[in-house]
């Protein structure tokens, strides 16, 4: 055998044994499991709802799973039982669960404001009008919760002034209609279907409570970003890619909207209009977080500082 054939031979080999460790690496190192994502009935998740129906996620060769729950609450003991891996949650449940011990953390934000305080009377006009009767919430743990007693104590008022049950969010309008409830605190579209559909009465939009304030954050488990981190990267650009569709046209990207939160196109397209969407998790962002931690400290409804470190992933 010529020396040249053997160097020929040797280089063969060489990228025959190159090709079968990437080709083994690859198989060793894709992603073909489920993700299960949380989620609520709301337009605030809308970037979700928008990458899942167009094939976003099928794009990135992403498998995904959606989970729906009534409020914040029961989506954070979700995550914390190992049952999903992924959340588009309110800010002020995933902060209390954080506080908690429970391993996730913050890789996204969501939006901004995107709520409101609703009354089936007119002559109320603020939230003073309402001491002594019932304003529902969608739960305890609930940003909208966090919006009623800032509210109140901003009034002079105090949070026994007024009964504030939890309820499911979809059930509330009818509760305002029959009287069973004399307002609610709740997210959009229910604000904007109660008043445009039902005739009710907008008192406050969460932005006149606390401007700016941030709402939903997309949050993921310890595990599955240690585990996953290729996956949880993909997912992040992937929200930011369709927070993005939806401030470049709003109107567009109502055909990837669940049938049961668009009532109507137009109340959908004015309910759209009355949430601030948020594509980066910058300084400014972070900025609105703290300030807003600093409330919920505030009013006791935590007890702690929480770290950079201890809120967001670095990915």
């Amino acid at each position: 055998m010529s020396k040249n054939t053997k160097i020929i031979g040797i280089i063969i080999a060489v990228v025959v044994i190159l090709l079968a460790a990437f080709f083994a690496y690859n198989a060793l190192n894709q992603d073909t499991e489920t993700v299960h994502i949380g989620y609520l009935p709301s337009d605030h998740d809308a970037a979700l709802f928008v990458a899942n129906a167009s094939g976003m996620y099928n794009d990135a060769g992403i498998t995904v799973k959606l989970h729906e729950y009534n409020n914040g609450g029961d989506l954070m003991s979700a995550m914390a039982s190992g049952e999903l891996d992924v959340g588009y949650v309110g800010i002020a449940p995933a902060v209390s669960s954080i506080t908690k011990g429970v391993p996730v953390k913050i890789v996204a934000g969501a939006q901004n404001e995107g709520s409101g305080l609703v009354s089936h009377d007119s002559s109320i006009t603020s939230i003073a009008d309402l001491k002594g009767k019932t304003v529902a919430t969608p739960g305890e743990a609930s940003i909208q919760n966090v919006l009623l007693k800032y509210d109140l104590k901003k009034n002079g008022l105090s949070n026994s002034d007024v009964s504030s049950p939890g309820m499911k969010v979809a059930s509330m309008n009818d509760a305002l209609k029959t009287g069973s409830i004399d307002a609610m605190l709740t997210f959009e579209p229910y604000v904007s279907i109660s008043e445009k559909t039902n005739n009710q009465h907008v008192v406050e939009r969460s932005g006149d409570i606390i401007p700016n304030h941030p709402c939903c954050v997309v949050v993921m488990s310890d595990k599955f970003l240690a585990d996953h981190s290729s996956q949880a990267q993909k997912i992040v650009d992937i929200h930011k890619d369709a927070t993005q569709k939806i401030i470049d046209n709003p109107d567009d990207i109502i055909q990837y909207l669940p049938s049961e939160i668009v009532s109507d196109v137009t109340v959908e397209k004015d309910s759209l209009s009355n949430i601030k969407w948020v594509t980066e998790l910058n300084d400014e962002y972070k900025s609105n977080v703290d300030s807003f931690l600093n409330i919920e400290k505030d009013l006791g409804i935590i007890n702690q500082t929480l770290t950079e470190d201890q809120l967001y992933a670095k990915i």
